[in-house]
C-alpha cells in the first residue's frame, strides 16, 4: 500500500466529493463549560447525526457506490457489531444493492432491529464460538457476495476519514485531534485527513482499558489482539487492528490511550446533561480521554463523537450511575 500522505489524502478529498449531498455535513458543538473547564478550545464533530447515526454511513456509502454492476448484482455481505451492519444495509436500500450482515447475537436491539428494518438480511453468532470473519467469508464463498468490511478497506476508511476533513474546515483548523478506535478504520482515515490538512495536528487515537489491543500494538509496533473484551463501547470489541490499519496507525497517529469505563460512563453524562447530547459509549472516548486527565487539551481540540445509537436501558443505566 502507498503510504504517501499525498496520495491518501487525494483518496479522502475524492470520498467526500463522492458522498456530498448524500452524507450529512454533521454539526461541530463547542461548550464554553467544556473550554473552561479543559482549558482550551475543544470542537466536537457530531457524528450522532449522521445518517444511521454515527460515522459508518461515510465508510460504507464511498466503498459501495464505487463497486462494478457485477459486484452490485452479486451482493454484499459485511460483518458487524451494529453501527457499519446498519450502514451497509441503508447504503444497500438507496443503490438497490442486497445486502447480509453477520452480527453477534448479543449486538444492541436497537441496532440489529435498525439493520433489519433497512432490509438486509442478519445472520447472528456466538462470539465465543466463532468468529464472525469466518463465517462472513464462508457465506461469500457459497454467495457470491462483495465483502465490505467495517474497517479493513481503503476505500471504507477513507471515507470514514471526511469527518475529520470537514471537522478542519468547520472548526477553521485544529492543533490536536482525539480519535475512538475500535479497528482503526476511522481512527487511520482521520489521521490522514488531520495530516493533510494539517501536517502539524497530533492525532490521538482512544480505546478502552478493557480493549486495548491497539494501544499495545501502537507501542510494541506489532499487531496485538483481544477477545471479546466486556467493555461497556461495544464497537470498539474488534479483536485487533487490520492488515491496512496497522500501517496507517503507526505512520500516521502520534499517541494512543486509553479510558477507563467509569470514565466513559461519565462522558456520556456529561453529553447529555451539559450539551444535550446522546452519544453511544464507544464515540465518547476522545471525550473521556480529555475528562479524565489522560490526554491534556492544548490548543484548538478537534474530537470525534462517533455515533449516538444507544438503547433505553444502558442510557438509562450510565445515567443513573
Amino acid at each position: 500500500m502507498d503510504l504517501r500522505i499525498e496520495e491518501l489524502f487525494k483518496k479522502v478529498t475524492d470520498a467526500a466529493a463522492r458522498m456530498q449531498g448524500v452524507a450529512n455535513r454533521t454539526p461541530v458543538m463547542t461548550s464554553r463549560t467544556l473550554n473552561e473547564r479543559l482549558g482550551a478550545e475543544v470542537f466536537l464533530k457530531c457524528e450522532n447525526f449522521q445518517r444511521i447515526g454515527a460515522f459508518k454511513f461515510r465508510g460504507a456509502y464511498n466503498a459501495m457506490s464505487r463497486l462494478s454492476d457485477d459486484e452490485r448484482r452479486r451482493g454484499v455481505i459485511t460483518f458487524s457489531s451494529g453501527n457499519h451492519a446498519q450502514a451497509v444495509a441503508l447504503v444497500g436500500r438507496l443503490l438497490g444493492i442486497k445486502t447480509a450482515v453477520v452480527m453477534p447475537q448479543d449486538a444492541p436491539v436497537i441496532k440489529r432491529e435498525a439493520t433489519e428494518a433497512y432490509g438486509a438480511r442478519v445472520i447472528l453468532y456466538d462470539p465465543r464460538e466463532r468468529s464472525r470473519e469466518a463465517i462472513a467469508k464462508e457465506l461469500q464463498q457459497q454467495h457470491g457476495y462483495t465483502m465490505i468490511p467495517p474497517f479493513d478497506h481503503i476505500d471504507v476508511l477513507t471515507g470514514q476519514g471526511t469527518s475529520a476533513l470537514e471537522l478542519s474546515e468547520q472548526a477553521n483548523g485544529i492543533d490536536m485531534l482525539l480519535v475512538p478506535c475500535g479497528g482503526g478504520g476511522l481512527l487511520s482515515g482521520c489521521a490522514i485527513a488531520a495530516k493533510g490538512m494539517n501536517p502539524g495536528c497530533t492525532v490521538i487515537g482512544v480505546e478502552p482499558e478493557l480493549a486495548d489491543d491497539a494501544t499495545r500494538s501502537f507501542y510494541s509496533k506489532t499487531l496485538q489482539t483481544v477477545r471479546n473484551p466486556p467493555t461497556i463501547a461495544d464497537g470498539t470489541r474488534t479483536p485487533s487492528l487490520g492488515q491496512l490499519t496497522l500501517p496507517l496507525v503507526l505512520k500516521f497517529v502520534d499517541v494512543m490511550a486509553t479510558v477507563s469505563e467509569d470514565a466513559i460512563k461519565e462522558a456520556v453524562r456529561v453529553l447529555f446533561f451539559r450539551m444535550k447530547l446522546v452519544v453511544e459509549p464507544s464515540g465518547v472516548l476522545g471525550l473521556a480521554a480529555l475528562l479524565s486527565g489522560k490526554v491534556p487539551a492544548k490548543g484548538r481540540v478537534g474530537v470525534i463523537l462517533s455515533g449516538g445509537n444507544i438503547d433505553g436501558p444502558t442510557m438509562r443505566d450510565i445515567l443513573a450511575g
